[in-house]
């Protein structure tokens, strides 16, 4: 393990030179393990010895992953991943049900969502440029390896619900003056907007939903928080999406 290697892990935290350098840091024997059988190809592996082995493998002492482990408790392994590279038109997507993120900033949150995604098959989530990067390493922990099954797309999403509007997609965005959830219609298929964590949906997004809907507090009449966590309201539309589907 050379010193330039350490450096790289740790500017790896940065979007800016994962961009450059295309590649994003994953941690945990689990997590690595579920890459290798994946698609996805990985550059290097450090990793307690007995872990792993291959070409791409090096052994490490515990005192070096020390250095390596971006976690607050070093995990046993980290790997350098190359970054997935995926192409999406918005007629791709007619007939199935789609997450589009606009400006969802906290990794955290997002992680959730696109393991939220991953829970109920949703295997494309479309993110305007402005939301958290999903391979910063707080996110990719956080999916709990969804990110090796869910799609994250990159767009400028006015632009991009204005084209899947008119190739006849349903877009739902959670609003206060929109229809209860759990009594208005609801597509198998469609694509379903969340919106920032402090300032909802934006304006110019807004226009391009076609089906306002709400997540009803209960009972109607009781004072009570202004809002939910993106994540938990995201879990909560998937789910009667889903349920709708399945009839139950």
């Amino acid at each position: 393990m050379t010193k330039a290697e350490i450096q790289l892990i740790r500017a790896l935290q940065d979007k800016r030179t994962r961009t450059e350098e295309g590649l994003f840091v994953a941690e945990g024997e689990k997590l690595i393990g579920e890459i290798r059988a994946s698609k996805l190809r990985i550059r290097k592996i450090f990793c307690l010895e007995g872990l792993f082995e291959g070409a791409e493998v090096e052994c490490v002492s515990a005192k070096e992953m020390e250095r390596l482990s971006l976690l607050k408790t070093p995990s046993k392994a980290v790997a350098l991943v190359e970054i997935p590279r995926y192409e999406l038109r918005a007629k791709q997507l007619k007939n199935k049900l789609v997450l589009a993120l606009d400006e969802v900033q906290n990794p955290g949150n997002l992680g959730t969502i696109i393991r939220l995604a991953d829970w109920f098959g949703i295997t494309d989530i479309i993110c305007s440029r402005d939301s958290a990067d999903c391979f910063n390493p707080k996110v990719v922990q956080a999916t709990m390896g969804a990110i090796l099954r869910v799609r994250v797309h990159y767009v400028d999403l006015e632009p991009f619900l204005q084209e899947a509007a008119a190739h006849g997609m349903a877009i739902y965005g959670t609003f206060l003056e929109g229809e209860n959830l759990y009594s208005t219609t609801l597509d198998e298929g469609g694509i379903i907007v969340m919106g920032n964590e402090g300032r909802g949906i934006s304006e110019g997004v807004g226009r391009c939903v076609t089906h306002k809907i709400l997540i009803p507090a209960y009972p109607a009449d009781r004072p009570t928080s202004e809002s939910l966590n993106v994540a938990m309201a995201t879990g909560i539309v998937c789910a009667e999406f889903r349920r709708r589907t399945l009839k139950l």
